[in-house]
């Protein structure tokens, strides 16, 4: 039987949804670089033939220690799910002779290098400037037009955002980056394999989005994903999804699969998504590229990872389109055949939709809730008045615990301060949204309140 060395840190698909993917198509060890979650702890021990864990100093040169691991139980192929990880991945399957993303990895995970190649293929992209130190942010800000966004060059789920409206902003800006970059590292929200990531940055001209002109129905984001798979250096777009409008600075709320993009429209995002991915030279792996749409049909990437879309993406996928990704991109990193999608599938394709969404302690204008409130699902789950036939759960994982007081809302940190992750299954991409929309209005009047002591404490 075919053996996997399963790399495991923060970030992508709930894990004890891929682990079972990769344990259905061979045996499989799993190396976890982050402390397993609890509630897939007991499983991860029945799915695998081994589990070993590096979650600190022990885990020194991240590429040998997965070399060294793979050849001890024999891998024929290491995978990751996790943007944290994917550069290691990716080098110690170079060195393993195993096929993987390749040695141009890095290009989908440095932000830098990713829209230098960009600018250089002349794809469309907001204007950007890296940034190293205060003063490179000062002189960006003089030379892009205002206002900017900052952002950590390694980081992902908007963590360390910061919007630059004028100059005078600079030093708060830059100070508050650089903290949430290393009370994220804390977290395990970290590049693992490349040292002080956490000091990257750059800075970008913040593009007008609209979603008026590309969706029928109000109530889109103004930017879309394409979820899809490099093979053997050939880009495979699989679907679109869609978004909510972020949460001030770009704090994504939700995803759902499909996006309802007429075909036309979905066509030029697919061919835009193309030209970046192509750039990068990627060889074997997932992909996931952010795309900002904006008036008369002007389109930018934002950026493109080598790996598949976190949160509730993959998942998603597997239910509207019947596709497993995870299972079909190990069973070609083993050498089976695998049938990839030519063509992006559509809306008309899809069996329903489902959509991943991000409890935060944000209203719909992006405000603060009035009070302090406790996450509670079967609260949630019995009082908000979703469409007929719609579906919600938690996702458990991703979770706080029932009683857990939300977090407040940091705009610097992003995802950081997510309370709870929810997926809805319901029978179209227009329903997913309206119960979403739905859902953020009620959150703060049935979720119960936390005691005013305890909110002071």
């Amino acid at each position: 039987m075919d053996t996997v060395l399963f790399v495991h840190a923060k970030g992508g698909p709930p894990l004890g949804y891929a682990l079972s993917r990769v344990a259905a198509r061979s045996a499989v060890h799993l190396l976890a670089l982050s402390t397993l979650p609890s509630a897939v702890a007991a499983s991860a021990d029945r799915a695998c033939a081994s589990v070993t864990t590096a979650d600190g100093p022990e885990r020194g040169d991240l590429v040998s220690l997965i070399v060294t691991r793979a050849r001890e139980v024999g891998a024929d192929a290491v995978v990751t799910f996790s943007e944290y990880a994917v550069v290691a991945v990716a080098e110690a399957s170079e060195k393993l002779g195993l096929p993987g993303a390749g040695s141009s990895c890095a290009l989908a995970r440095d932000k830098r290098l990713m829209r230098r190649v960009w600018s250089e293929r002349g794809i469309s992209q907001p204007r950007f400037r890296p940034v190293a130190d205060e003063q490179d942010l000062r002189d960006a800000a003089a030379a892009l037009r205002l206002p900017l966004l900052l952002k950590a060059a390694w980081s992902a789920g908007s963590t360390a955002h910061r919007i630059i409206r004028s100059a005078d902003e600079v030093p708060a800006a830059w100070r508050r980056a650089r903290e949430v970059m290393a009370e994220s590292a804390v977290l395990g929200y970290a590049e693992l394999h490349v040292a002080d990531a956490g000091a990257d940055f750059l800075v970008e001209e913040i593009v007008p989005g609209t979603a008026e002109g590309w969706f029928d129905q109000p109530g889109w984001g103004d930017y879309v994903s394409v979820e899809g798979v490099v093979a053997d250096g050939v880009f495979h777009p699989v679907c679109l999804s869609g978004r909510m409008p972020t949460v001030e600075p770009f704090t994504e709320r939700a995803g759902i699969t499909p996006a309802a993009l007429p075909a036309d429209a979905q066509q030029r995002v697919v061919a835009l998504a193309r030209e970046a991915v192509d750039a990068l030279g990627l060889e074997n792996c997932g992909t996931h590229t952010e795309i900002k749409l904006g008036a008369d049909g002007h389109m930018w990437v934002i950026e493109t990872a080598a790996r598949f879309g976190g949160a509730m993406t993959v998942p998603q996928i597997e239910e509207v389109f019947g596709l497993d990704l995870i299972g079909m991109l190990v069973d070609h990193l083993l050498g089976r055949p695998v049938t990839w999608p030519e063509e992006a599938r559509t809306p008309e394709q899809a069996r329903g939709a489902a959509g991943s969404f991000v409890v935060l302690a944000v209203d719909g204008a992006g405000d603060a809730w009035p009070d302090r409130r406790r996450w509670d699902f079967p609260a949630v789950r019995d009082a908000v008045p979703l469409s007929a036939g719609s579906r919600l759960s938690v996702v458990a994982e991703n979770s706080l615990p029932d009683g857990t007081p939300v977090p407040e809302y940091d705009p610097a940190a992003g995802a950081n301060t997510m309370a709870a992750l929810c997926l809805l299954s319901a029978d179209a991409p227009e329903t997913v949204l309206h119960d979403f929309r739905t859902l953020v209005d009620a959150l703060p009047r049935v979720l119960p309140r936390v005691e005013t002591m305890e909110a002071r404490s």
